[in-house]
């Protein structure tokens, strides 16, 4: 008996690898999709909170609440931008409510910076089309400066 007879005679593990790689790859392809859908959502949480912060911070060095607010929107989407995070809407909000405070109190400038995520691009199956992340940061205002509500 030859060798090659003999090996199509015994019962064997022919094709048992590609029945393995057949059911474990559509669970590791998944695997790999969630992977990346949570590092996306880590960067995004950590733009947005870095946004957040800066856009504060400009806030709080602002004369007026006017230029508070709008020097903070124009912070924060540089911010966003620089980062390469595609939001489909982003808003500012800018609680200046301290410039009112008199000089010699203490005060704080509050920025909240939400980006609508977008998710499409990301072939999971049940992911939604976007994420909504809002991070909020405060900067107090210099106690002895010179503020304006206008």
């Amino acid at each position: 008996m030859t060798r090659r007879r003999a090996e199509r005679q015994r019962p064997g593990d022919r094709g048992s690898l590609t029945l393995e790689m057949a059911v474990l790859a559509p669970g590791l392809l998944a695997l790999v999709g969630l992977l990346v859908v949570v590092g996306r959502f880590t960067v995004a949480q950590g733009s947005v909170e870095s946004a957040a912060r800066d856009a504060a911070r400009t806030a709080s060095v602002a004369r007026t609440a006017e230029t508070a607010r709008t020097d903070a929107r124009t912070t924060a989407d540089s911010i966003l931008s620089d980062q390469g995070l595609q939001c489909a809407a982003i808003t500012v909000d800018v609680d200046t409510a301290g410039f009112a405070m008199p000089v010699g109190r203490p005060a704080q400038v509050r920025a909240s910076v939400t980006c609508q995520l977008e998710l499409f691009d990301i072939a999971v199956p049940g992911l939604p089309g976007s994420a909504t992340i809002t991070r909020s940061a405060t900067s107090p205002l210099d106690t002895y400066r010179e503020r304006s509500q206008r």
